[in-house]
């Protein structure tokens, strides 16, 4: 007979509790200066690897903490209690570019990158283009090979993580006539001659993560750089998204979550007519509402990642979660600001900001539309 589904294993709840210890301790103090200045505090990316947060699916043997897929996203939902950005960096680390090194990687790659990745360099995971976001494998990136390399033309656009990493899979088609099946997935390092990181993005919200450009100018690749299969890159993309998407539902309901902890903290201490708000009904029903559907997000989310770590069928499950834990975040995070009522609306107190942090939830690594078609698709064959 199994336990609960929202039973967490001892390893799983003492690892839970030291990343949230860390993620108020740490993280919080900073949490205002980082999203005004649109960066992050420089202290937090090497505290994160010292804690081991960077690796955390690695082999030990390669110098990751080799744990699962599930405890990389119960990081992601601790951070993002405190903030979405520090959440979504540690998350686009684990869930896209190490799951996708781990997954596609040649022994000599893994042995070569993995070791890094767990112990001070941080990976993008590059797509988007100008033109291609949905349609992502619509991208006009150029890979032509000459002799024991590949050169590649192009522009990247909204990548996370793009100015703090020093390796990039970076996708590019390698026949453009072959459709998505010239596609080609390649390890770039920041150092590589013709790469740059170009504008960095100001905006609404997860202000501290970086959003960036990415400029490919007759940038130079070895061979042995490839990632998987040459004209492959349409199966690793697609992958590791589904598997990605569960990541971004996690740092929705750490987001839902911490703002519903303010709501809940602040109706207890704000006072109406003579009395706590949080003994008028309205409130309390409020409150009631959001619990019930974070609580059934965060299902959704734990149950797709567990699906994942024991190796069955989850597509439908992931785009399930993303969707749900989406929406929810946005719903929870602005009751909140009403709950707050005036002061909510300012930036003196946290909600404000969570509410648009929440925001990209239903846009990035598959837009809300994107997940309904994959669960129609799955539902009708």
């Amino acid at each position: 007979m199994t336990g609960p589904l929202s039973r967490l294993s001892d390893e799983e709840a003492l690892f839970s509790t030291t990343v949230r210890q860390f993620a108020e301790e740490v993280v919080g103090p900073r949490v205002q200066a980082m999203d005004e200045a649109g960066r992050l505090d420089p202290a937090i990316p090497p505290r994160c690897f010292e804690l081991g947060l960077m690796g955390i699916e690695i082999p030990e043997e390669l110098g990751g903490a080799g744990a699962s897929f599930f405890m990389a996203c119960l990081a992601v939902e601790e951070l993002s209690r405190i903030d979405p950005s520090v959440g979504v960096f540690v998350d686009v680390q684990n869930t896209l570019f190490n799951n996708c090194l781990l997954r596609y990687g040649t022994d000599a790659q893994k042995g070569r990158y993995a070791p890094r990745m767990a112990a001070d360099t941080v990976g993008a995971y590059a797509l988007s283009e100008a033109t291609s976001g949905s349609d992502a494998f619509g991208l006009k990136t150029r890979a032509e090979k000459r002799g024991d390399r590949y050169v590649l033309d192009g522009a990247k656009l909204w990548i996370t993580n793009g100015a703090e990493a020093g390796v990039y899979v970076v996708f590019a088609t390698i026949d453009p006539a072959a459709g998505y099946r010239g596609i080609t997935a390649f390890l770039v390092e920041r150092e590589f001659p013709g790469f740059a990181v170009g504008k960095k993005e100001n905006k609404l919200g997860i202000r501290a993560s970086s959003t960036t450009e990415l400029l490919l100018e007759g940038c130079e690749v070895p061979v042995e750089n490839v990632l998987g299969e040459p004209g492959k890159g349409y199966k690793v993309a697609i992958e590791t998204l589904n598997e990605g998407r569960i990541g971004i539902g996690a740092q929705m309901i750490g987001c839902a979550s911490g703002a519903l902890d303010h709501a809940i903290a602040y109706a207890r201490e704000r006072e109406a007519f003579g009395k706590s708000i949080a003994e008028f009904q309205g409130v309390q029903f409020e409150l009631a509402q959001m619990a019930t559907e974070l609580e059934a997000a965060r299902h959704m989310v734990h149950n797709a990642a567990r699906l994942k770590d024991a190796g069955q069928p989850f597509l439908k499950e992931a785009a399930m979660a993303k969707l749900y834990s989406s929406q929810v975040a946005e719903r929870v995070t602005s009751g909140a600001i009403e709950i707050f009522g005036g002061y909510g609306y300012t930036k003196d107190y946290p909600v404000e900001k969570l509410w648009r942090d929440a925001k990209i939830g239903k846009i990035y690594e598959g837009t809300s539309n994107m997940q309904l078609a994959t669960i129609a698709k799955t539902l009708l064959g």
